[in-house]
């Protein structure tokens, strides 16, 4: 299974990036393989809409899953709309948080938040 997650450099034992739609990088790792890439997030300076866009992007790299810290209401419904399922990350690294999803222990994204919508706000 393929799964994305936001995250700060192109590491597996970064951080995970608090900001879906700002991050820097994404990383795709495939649970089967172990393989990883890490996709450049364009929209990260976008004036606006970035959540879309990245979600756009998550859609396009044909995960079965995002593990996130918070999703915005417009990006989730891009992702919802692909049949992607949304997992809550915990505190750790990227590895940890795949070591986690892969044993079951992350739950699923229940709060979708509005979306900062140019406010600024991070």
């Amino acid at each position: 299974m393929k799964i994305a997650m936001p995250v700060d450099d192109k590491n597996i034992e970064t951080t995970v990036c608090i900001s879906f739609g700002r991050t820097p990088y994404f990383l795709v790792y495939d649970t089967e393989t172990k393989e990883s890439a890490f996709i450049d997030n364009s929209a990260a300076a976008s004036q606006g809409g970035a959540g879309i866009k990245a979600a756009q992007a998550i859609v396009d790299s044909k995960v079965s899953a995002l593990l996130t810290p918070r999703c915005g209401e417009n990006a989730a419904e891009v992702i919802k709309t692909a049949d992607i399922k949304m997992y809550k990350t915990i505190d750790g690294s990227a590895m940890d948080n795949i070591n986690a999803f892969v044993e079951g222990k992350l739950s699923l994204l229940q709060e979708i938040h509005p979306g900062f919508h140019n406010h600024g706000e991070k």
